[in-house]
């Protein structure tokens, strides 16, 4: 299965996390949970919007379940959206898929 999902905390954190304060983005807690996804060992990729991860149902959703909570220290709330693409007995779709899509856009011309 693919997950696509984006984290962002909101709302006040119960105690400030370094390399935050006044000026701090939600980048730093971004940059918490997509850690948490790069040191999973799934395949992953991480865009502006959303990091997309491959494996089995249980250990993408555990992934997710800690990313989030990383995310949680930085606020009191934290806002979680999620797709999935689930495809029993495929692997690689990570990759695959946008393989299949440039080659559909070739076989279109101008």
């Amino acid at each position: 299965m693919i997950v696509a999902f984006s984290v962002a905390p909101s709302g006040t954190p119960i105690e400030e996390p370094a390399g935050t304060g006044d000026d701090a983005s939600v980048h730093t807690a971004v940059a918490a949970a997509v850690k948490v996804v790069r040191e999973s060992g799934l395949p992953n990729h991480t865009s502006s919007m959303f990091t997309e991860i491959e494996g089995e149902w249980d250990e993408v959703m555990d992934v997710v379940k800690r990313a989030t909570e990383a995310v949680a220290r930085y606020g009191s709330r934290v806002s979680l959206v999620l797709k999935a693409d689930i495809r029993p007995g495929h692997t690689g779709e990570l990759s695959g898929k946008v393989t299949r899509l440039e080659g559909a856009l070739d076989t279109l011309g101008d």
